[in-house]
């Protein structure tokens, strides 16, 4: 057996059950390492086959793991944790991706690339060897979102053929379990500054003769899940914000009177829901400004952002506390003046439309207070400093 040191690549495969290609991908991997003469193993992470496809590899002179927990990414995950190579170059084992054409791969490794993808639209998809829906919708839509959200150089986020210098990959903590693991290691190795490149690759029609383990919309909505939630500026932030300016001046603007705009008027009805959307989009800002430092604090967004960090600083508990309470006073101040003048006139009848057109921005100005005065309270749980492993 090899010493691990001396180890330069693993070619790594995912395996559930593919005794009808696993055999052709293991030998176009070795005969890879043996034409090239890179020092390298053949791994496979195998995540309970029962169709003994761990037999065929281990007879072909593979190292076979066995991964327990459930899931494409459980599976990519252990095999890099179990993995001899300085480097890995990881594929699917159903005979899609050409194991024996890897250089462009090898080449970028040696080079410094931290990560290195395939680019299937840039090297040729033969026909029929991707749906339609992928193609033209599913894997064009994702990556572009993938590049919008996180600035990612990478055109194919989906190729299922990619490698990585293998530490720099365990440095990010990659943690999904399901297909959104593939989406994970571009984001994450993006954020955290790493080199990435693409280089072109083929891919080839399935070979095997049942469906893949693939789910088009419910691993698609997985991928999609991940990029939103992991972009809390573009799912929060931004909405959010549009959200609170939107109702926050509408209800100011009515609160002197109704508004008419060409034949639609807007008057308290109207100021209220606005009022209902101030709050909603208030509550949506500062979720993604709690995210955002939690994300950064549990080391999440590398490298951290400046303007960010610069904020940060200045919100505190008691910077909320104080902002809060100074907000909250307002309101209660115009709701006390409005008692007051109930109260000269007897607690008679008030004038729906006057009394409302003030109660609404009063009692606005209360519940943001509160939210700000909470939100800062959570601010200094996290703050807290604990000690880590």
């Amino acid at each position: 057996m090899q010493q691990t040191s001396t180890i330069e690549l693993t070619i790594l495969m995912p395996c559930l059950n593919e005794a009808e290609t696993l055999a052709v991908c293991v030998n176009k991997a070795l005969g890879y390492l043996e034409r090239s003469g890179v020092v390298g193993e053949v791994l496979i992470a195998d995540n309970g086959s029962t169709d003994g496809s761990q037999q065929i590899a281990e007879s072909l002179g593979a190292r076979v793991v066995a991964i327990a927990e459930k899931g494409y990414g459980s599976a990519l995950n252990g095999g890099i944790e179990h993995a001899r190579g300085t480097y890995v170059i990881m594929g699917d084992a159903d005979d899609s991706y050409d194991f024996s054409r890897l250089d462009g791969f090898v080449e970028r490794l040696r080079a410094g690339d931290e990560l290195v993808m395939g680019n299937r639209f840039r090297g040729g998809i033969e026909p029929g060897a991707m749906p339609p829906l992928h193609k033209y919708l599913g894997n064009p839509v994702l990556s572009w979102i993938g590049r919008m959200l996180f600035r990612s150089p990478i055109k194919d986020f989906h190729c299922g053929l990619r490698g990585f210098n293998r530490q720099s990959m365990l440095d990010l903590h990659l943690q999904t379990t399901g297909m959104e693991f593939a989406s994970e290691m571009v984001v994450k190795s993006t954020l955290g500054g790493s080199r990435v490149s693409e280089v072109p690759t083929t891919l080839a029609k399935d070979g095997r003769n049942r469906p893949p383990h693939l789910r088009s919309w419910r691993d698609g909505w997985r991928h999609l899940r991940f990029l939103l939630i992991f972009s809390p500026r573009w799912l929060f932030l931004i909405p959010g914000t549009a959200a609170f300016l939107l109702g926050f001046v509408g209800v100011m603007l009515l609160s002197f009177g109704p508004v008419v705009v060409g034949r639609v008027g807007f008057t308290y009805s109207s100021q209220l829901y606005l009022a209902a959307l101030t709050v909603v989009g208030y509550q949506s800002v500062l979720f993604a400004i709690l995210t955002k430092i939690y994300a950064q604090q549990e080391g999440f967004r590398i490298p951290r952002s400046r303007n960010f960090d610069r904020l940060q600083k200045r919100i505190s508990l008691e910077s909320g506390a104080v902002v809060g309470l100074l907000l909250f006073l307002i309101g209660l101040g115009v709701a006390v003046t409005q008692l007051i003048g109930w109260a000269s006139n007897d607690f008679g009848p008030l004038e729906a439309g006057t009394t409302l057109r003030a109660a609404i921005p009063a009692a606005l100005l209360m519940m943001l207070g509160s939210q700000t005065i909470m939100a800062g309270m959570f601010l200094g749980v996290l703050s807290v400093g604990v000690k880590r492993s």
